[in-house]
């Protein structure tokens, strides 16, 4: 500590604000902040070199090689400690404690270190009130001290905990962090405590960059996008591209201003700006690619499917459109549950932000745990050896992909393959993967907590599929264990065109002989649990953030009320808010009337072109979302699992327009598309948010990247249609099966012609109770949240993702989850307990979500691997690429044979007697 403060200068002040409640004291000039260095030594005279010393420790920025030279948020953050009033401190901590009460991304060590600096004044004070009591000091008082001495024993291990050794210091630097930054460490590895308004934000380049990727991403996804295996563009490849074309225009583009209409727009406003690659990067995600009104399309088109000629490319863009701005719609109305509130941290976005931030933020030297590398060069490392690696498992030694080395072993044996196998067991295997692609890279970004649960639920999930297959319930032991197929009554798979008339109806003579579709144990219990989760999602958050509901519920209803102005940001205090209120905002009855125009679109598109479809589904739809979307994206937002609503929306609609599938597939492709469309906006916000992307700029690119998006997907299905002979046949020579179509039309086959008042009523039953069991879990739950939430079971115990993890399967397993649990568990708790610094830094940068180095590399190498190697096969053939297809779990097997061991060959109800 001596040497570090011998190197130690002074400097100017970076900002002079300290209000917390006005946008000013978050308000910076970037150039000036970046042509100054800020040291420690006299930025303000009240806190000594040492205290400040603290506060950059506990910020993890206590690494520095040099103190002469701050970064630009320690220093803010130092000034703004400095001047923070202790009264309004104690203020500050006592509203974290009430509003983040259960927060699961708040550790249960910071909640009580924050706890017991809050307590630990008042039994010093009570202490002094009567000498008689002196020796009686206050419980609360003991009780805090005793909590961080606790903590301080970790500290040594960790760095991170301190005892109570400078209550007015400590207590300031606590409420500071939280009032003038985020309580969470996450937040502030990738963000920023202040914003520069000046910063070029929604400049020409950007609509130049965005349109040009949207049109080339939505080309590349939509024309691929029926072929097996699809190519696309994801946002994690373009924001890569993005920064360099950034670059590229800022140094060529000549720095002149033209006028367009009344507005001068300024060609070359200077370097590209972190903003500018932000808001290119939303231009991009929230429309780039495929569209999933596509399949509907497909469908509508194909005489081997529905073959409804009538349906040309005025009702195709009509359905895009409004399947499309619906969930815009929603998302802006939705802002003040999910994107507003601190406690919405959204953790599967930040590593879009980690990696921007990488690409365009300079950053000061630093020595964390060895570590010198900038994030920049880090990033593009990382990004290199993925790239080269992932050739390895996806091509040269594909066994490491699906590392299932436990049937290897036994390769015949068949509670080996059931048990353990990758490809149709359940997957229950140490490690199961060295491929990145299987892997996934959310390991990086997911809370522990989440991951915990989820595979909890996943552990849960493979011992009641196995109970069901052993015991032969409702004739699962007759078919594979974990298929997400549907079978005959005599183990094969059940073809929907072999129940069909020439009008895509149910033939009833047909299906007399062929008997219902029948599903495998993995199924019956993924679909139970669906069934399960609706009530249990919606009345759980209900229950345990009845607060937060109402307060936002409360502010969407003032934000109607004409007579009166109301920002969208009132009663939100935290410092994102606060400096957003800035720019001007995007009123809700923006977004109302794009809703309504969308609704006339659809009626429309039902009425007139021939879809069969009543328009009280389309207002069905749309509320079955409003109702479910918030306790959705509520869940979503807090521990970065989804869920989408299209299977209760398939079962409804079946029940109550039977024999068809139109109707079904047309609901199902507005109800699930706005559903998803939501949750991508909400998350486009919540990014902007984070990097004060002016609302309205966001608005506009949001709108024009989906409507081009729109019509160059339509564009490019149509022509795909025109250019590809034999789509969606098994054998097409350039693999464009349709494998997302083909499922969507078995659904709307099994739902919507055959029905689920034959599958469910008639051979599965008990899957309507699965309703009631949902509802009924909520009680037990909810009440172990709010008697013992401060329990680690209580804390971390989120029955909505351990309820997901038992969906892994059909025709997913166990495989899948193992090794990002471990990979979770070292980098998302060890690492980020123990090497908090090293971990804010770099963590987000090596994977993540939808963006960083590691999927990057896989969008690059993939792309290239198909058309270098695969799009004209050159095979590989030695033990590594050929071990898994000998083993018994590669090819399936069943437990019982049909022929053998079923009454008359064929198992289930007799026939004649079919539901």
């Amino acid at each position: 500590m001596s040497e570090k403060i011998n190197h130690i200068t002074s400097v100017t002040s970076i900002t002079s604000g300290t209000d917390r409640h006005d946008l000013n004291t978050f308000q910076v000039n970037l150039e000036d902040v970046r042509s100054h260095q800020y040291g420690v030594a006299e930025i303000l005279e009240e806190f000594s070199v040492e205290q400040k010393l603290y506060i950059l420790k506990r910020m993890e920025q206590d690494h520095l090689e040099s103190f002469d030279d701050l970064p630009p948020t320690g220093a803010f953050m130092i000034e703004k400690i400095q001047s923070l009033d202790i009264h309004e401190a104690e203020q500050i901590l006592k509203e974290f404690l009430r509003d983040h009460d259960g927060d699961v991304n708040i550790t249960m060590e910071y909640y009580d270190f924050v706890e017991a600096l809050s307590n630990y004044k008042s039994g010093l004070e009570s202490e002094s009130l009567s000498k008689g009591l002196v020796s009686e000091k206050n419980e609360v008082a003991e009780k805090s001290e005793a909590i961080v001495r606790e903590r301080s024993i970790e500290s040594e291990e960790t760095g991170k905990w301190n005892d109570i050794f400078d209550w007015d210091l400590q207590v300031r630097t606590e409420a500071g962090m939280i009032a003038f930054w985020s309580p969470y460490p996450e937040v502030r590895a990738v963000t920023d405590p202040y914003d520069d308004p000046e910063t070029p934000c929604e400049t020409l380049r950007v609509y130049v960059l965005g349109l040009i990727w949207v049109v080339l991403g939505t080309f590349i996804g939509q024309y691929f996008s029926e072929r097996q295996p699809g190519i696309g563009l994801g946002p994690s490849v373009v924001q890569l591209f993005v920064y360099p074309c950034g670059v590229f225009l800022s140094k060529v583009v000549p720095k002149k201003t033209i006028k367009i209409w009344k507005w001068n727009v300024a060609l070359n406003p200077g370097p590209w700006s972190h903003k500018e690659q932000m808001l290119t990067t939303l231009f991009y995600s929230v429309s780039g690619g495929s569209v999933y009104a596509g399949h509907f399309i497909v469908l509508q088109k194909l005489e081997m499917f529905y073959n409804n000629p009538k349906f040309t490319f005025g009702g195709q863009i009509l359905l895009v459109l409004a399947s499309n701005f619906m969930g815009f719609g929603l998302a802006g109305i939705f802002r003040k549950f999910v994107v507003y509130p601190v406690t919405a941290v959204w953790p599967t976005l930040l590593p879009t932000l980690a990696v921007n931030k990488a690409l365009t933020k300079p950053e000061k030297k630093e020595n964390i745990n060895g570590w010198k590398i900038s994030r920049y060069s880090f990033f593009l490392i990382t990004f290199a050896a993925s790239f080269v690696y992932f050739w390895v498992p996806d091509y040269l030694f594909t066994a490491l992909s699906y590392f299932n080395w436990i049937s290897w072993a036994a390769p015949d044996n068949f509670n080996v393959a059931a048990i353990t196998g990758s490809y149709t067991g359940l997957g229950l295997n140490p490690w199961t993967s060295f491929d990145w692609n299987i892997i996934g890279v959310g390991c990086f970004a997911t809370p522990f907590f989440s991951h915990l649960n989820a595979y909890m639920g996943s552990l849960l999930g493979l011992c009641l599929i196995a109970a069901l297959w052993w015991t032969n319930y409702k004739w699962t032991g007759f078919l594979p264990i974990n298929s997400n197929r549907i079978f005959t009554n005599k183990g094969r798979v059940y073809q929907v065109t072999a129940v069909l008339d020439e009008n895509k109806k149910l033939d009833q003579a047909k299906y007399d002989k062929v008997g219902p579709p029948f599903y495998s144990a993995a199924n019956l219990i993924v679909y139970g649990t669906f069934l399960a989760l609706y009530p249990m999602n919606f009345f759980y958050v209900v229950l345990t953030n009845f607060k937060q509901l109402k307060f936002a519920l409360v502010g969407l209803v003032k934000s109607f009320d004409f007579r009166k102005r109301h920002s969208t940001y009132e009663g939100f205090n935290d410092p994102f808010s606060v400096s957003m209120k800035r720019y001007k905002e995007v009123p809700e009855w923006w977004f109302t009337i794009i809703l309504l125009i969308c609704i006339v679109f659809s009626i429309i598109t039902v009425e007139v072109y021939n879809l069969e479809t009543p328009v009280w589904t389309i207002f069905f739809a749309l509320v079955l979302n409003f109702v479910f979307l918030i306790p959705f994206v509520v869940v979503y937002a807090s521990t970065g699992s989804s869920m989408s609503i299209n299977v209760l929306l398939e079962m409804i609609i079946g029940y109550a327009l039977p024999g068809n599938g139109t109707a079904l597939n047309y609901v199902k492709t507005l109800g699930t598309n706005i559903d998803s469309q939501a949750e991508n906006y909400i998350t486009n916000q919540k990014q902007a948010h984070y990097w004060r992307i002016a609302p309205r700029a966001l608005f506009r690119v949001q709108m024009l990247s989906v409507i081009v998006n729109s019509f160059v997907a339509v564009g490019t299905l149509n022509l795909v249609f025109n250019t590809v002979e034999d789509m969606c046949t098994p054998h097409q020579p350039q693999r464009f099966t349709c494998p997302g179509s083909t499922t969507f039309y078995s659904a709307s086959v099994v739902w919507g012609v055959v029905g689920p008042k034959k599958v469910f009523g008639g051979l599965y039953p008990i899957l309507q109770w699965c309703f009631l069991i949902g509802f009924l879990l909520v009680f037990p739950c909810w009440a172990l949240k709010k008697y013992y939430g401060r329990t680690i079971i209580g804390k971390y115990f989120h029955p909505i993702v351990f309820t997901i993890g038992i969906m892994i399967y059909a025709p997913y397993n166990l495989s899948y989850l193992t090794p990002g649990f471990i990979l979770s568990y070292v980098f998302m708790y060890y690492i980020r307990k123990r090497k908090t610094a090293w971990w804010e830094k770099y963590n987000y940068i090596l994977g993540g979500g939808i963006s960083g180095g590691i999927s990057g590399g896989i969008a690059f190498s993939s792309i290239i691997i198909f058309f270098a190697v695969k799009y004209h096969p050159k095979n590989i053939s030695w033990w590594g690429n050929n071990v898994n297809a000998n083993t018994l779990d590669y090819n399936g097997a069943t437990r019982l044979n049909v022929t053998t061991q079923a009454p008359d060959g064929y198992f289930g109800p007799r026939i004649g007697h079919f539901p």
